[in-house]
């Protein structure tokens, strides 16, 4: 049987090994626990054949203290044996917490779930909890066949058939319950996603009139993947069912032997019982591991996506820091596709920003102008093609080293939950920056921006809360701010996408301040854009056609062939194409 899609990658390995003392430590008090567990059965053979027929009071006292003993110190094992599990879970947590959080927000990690953290915790939970003590007690089952066959080899006969049905039925229901429960965890977690997404954009849903109708949407994906799931259980609920029959049967099979071995004066009076015990130690771990296969399930269709979170098994980042780049942006045959085999949104695209240029990009909607900035900022990884910073391959850096020298405003701001400086320093004081050094940058970062005097004006000024999304914000505010912090530490590359799509008038007239600025102190511009004003500061244009590279050249020189290319097509067609209208006019000074 093939528990995982694919092989464990190296950071899951790494961890894993990190556990292995605590693990190691739980196996070696598994043992223990099982050898003090037949205590009570020793107890009673030896209560049965010497207490009861010699009326040995003082016997049955030091009898008693034993046990009393063994069982305390098997108590307490069990105990050390929790914590050292939790421990493992711990650590497990303080190792990769971390690396999933990283990876989920990198967004270059196609096929994997956006709920990691959520399936870590399934994982980590599975590892440290009943399922992982089960497994620690089943390979000391041998040692109740071994005592068995001391009392009587049909009794031993007897627990090894015991153990193989159980096998067998833990193996069928493995079989039936696989496939199902793999379809309810994906149908589940589907599901939490669409929730969390509706929840997240509560306010469009009830400007918009749909709570009722993503009610009934979410609660039909709920049903779906509880349908599922409930099959899933109906199937494992007969499978533990039968598996917990047998074991009471066979535990019943085991006393009725003992008693027939006993009238035939093969094993003694006190052996009848502990034939019985020993039965039901055997098949319990077994019988426990059966029950709770569902939540083997669910922990291997957790672990499955959480393997689909590190897909570059040994291609680690190198640790050599290339020098602080000037701000050289290239792209070479650069190719896109959207994610699960969509269609392809850029191909072969390429180009050179240089530093203190200003680049517009232009083109129709659905053109793939938003998917070539994404790319340029390092937001994204292209399928094909290079993008290059410097001369270097973006893939080479570290990625939270690269963005000190990149500023990006994304379409729709991308504020976080956080104060505004901590959003305009992009959180830098958590990552051990300096807070008077961080204060002082944040204030010349919105100062760039124009935004300082409007923040200023705010209840709390920089300390001022938002919600995710920049919510406490107008629109034009949060796009100001983003800006602010597209501008903290004076990156030699900006990458603006609309930056100007919400601005008033007041607005744009900070934003083309800035962007001259920047361009004065010689950083590389690229600027995706619909509306006139901010184009008038660049120095070349982009066109962009069905994911193409139409045109690229000086800014005047790409109006005019636009406007002649429109001028030819209206005389031979009798109207100028819409999506050529639109850029021109987008384009125009």
């Amino acid at each position: 049987m093939k528990f995982l899609d694919a092989p464990l990658p190296p950071p899951l390995v790494a961890a894993l090994r990190a556990c292995r003392p605590h693990l190691m430590a739980a196996a070696v008090f598994s043992a223990f626990i099982n050898i003090l567990l037949l205590a009570p059965t020793i107890y009673m053979m030896q209560v049965y054949d010497r207490v009861v027929p010699t009326e040995g009071r003082l016997t049955l006292l030091y009898l008693t203290l034993v046990v009393a003993f063994a069982l305390a110190t098997q108590t307490a094992l069990e105990s050390v044996r929790s914590r050292l599990l939790t421990l493992a879970g711990l650590r497990l947590d303080r190792l990769l917490a971390g690396g999933i959080l990283q990876r989920l927000m990198s967004a270059m990690t196609p096929g994997s779930s956006a709920q990691g953290m959520r399936e870590f915790d399934i994982v980590r939970q599975a590892l440290s909890g009943p399922v992982a003590v089960a497994a620690f007690d089943i390979p000391w089952t041998p040692i109740y066949v071994l005592v068995a066959f001391m009392i009587h080899p049909a009794l031993g006969a007897m627990t090894i058939v015991g153990g193989a049905v159980l096998v067998v039925l833990a193996v069928f229901n493995e079989r039936a319950t696989r496939t199902r429960a793999r379809e309810a965890f994906l149908a589940q977690a589907q599901a939490y996603a669409s929730q969390e997404a509706a929840a997240a954009n509560g306010e469009v849903v009830r400007a918009l009139g749909m709570r009722g109708a993503l009610r009934e949407r979410q609660l039909a994906d709920r049903r779906a993947g509880l349908d599922l799931s409930a099959k899933a259980q109906f199937t494992g609920g007969g499978y533990s069912a039968a598996t917990k029959f047998t074991r009471m049967f066979l535990q019943s099979a085991a006393l009725g032997l003992g008693a027939w071995l006993a009238v035939d004066k093969q094993i003694s009076a006190g052996a009848i019982i502990a034939a019985s015990v020993l039965m039901s130690r055997a098949l319990q771990p077994i019988e426990q591991l059966v029950g709770s296969w569902g939540v083997v399930g669910q922990a291997r269709g957790a672990l499955n996506n959480l393997i689909k979170l590190f897909p570059n098994r040994g291609m680690e980042i190198s640790g050599t820091q290339l020098p602080a780049p000037t701000g050289m942006l290239a792209l070479e045959q650069v190719a896109v596709r959207a994610p699960g085999e969509g269609p392809v949104l850029l191909r072969g695209v390429s180009f050179r920003l240089t530093p203190g240029e200003i680049l517009g990009v232009i083109g129709p909607s659905g053109a793939g102008k938003t998917t070539l900035a994404r790319v340029a900022a390092g937001a994204i990884s292209p399928d094909a093609g290079t993008v290059r910073l410097d001369g270097a391959n973006l893939a080479d850096w570290d990625g939270d080293r690269l963005g000190r020298y990149i500023g990006y405003v994304p379409q729709d701001s991308g504020l976080l939950a956080g104060s505004i400086k901590d959003n305009v320093s992009r959180f830098a004081t958590w990552a051990g920056g300096d807070p008077a050094i961080v204060d002082a940058e944040v204030v010349i970062a919105a100062q760039a921006a124009g935004v300082h005097e409007l923040i200023l004006r705010l209840p709390k000024g920089y300390d001022t809360m938002l919600g995710a999304g920049g919510r406490g914000l107008s629109a034009g505010q949060a796009q100001r701010v983003a800006l602010a912090r597209a501008l903290y530490g004076d990156p030699p590359l900006l990458i603006l996408d609309e930056p100007n799509s919400a601005l008033d008038a007041d607005g744009e007239a900070a934003l083309n301040s800035a962007i001259l600025a920047a361009k004065a102190r010689n950083a590389a511009i690229l600027i995706v854009a619909h509306r006139t004003g901010i184009l008038n500061v660049a120095d070349r244009l982009l066109v962009l056609r069905e994911g193409q590279l139409e045109m690229l050249g000086p800014r005047t020189d790409v109006i005019a062939k636009m406007a002649e290319t429109a001028k030819n097509q209206a005389k031979g067609a009798g109207a100028k194409p819409a999506s050529t209208t639109t850029a021109l006019q987008a384009a125009k000074p």
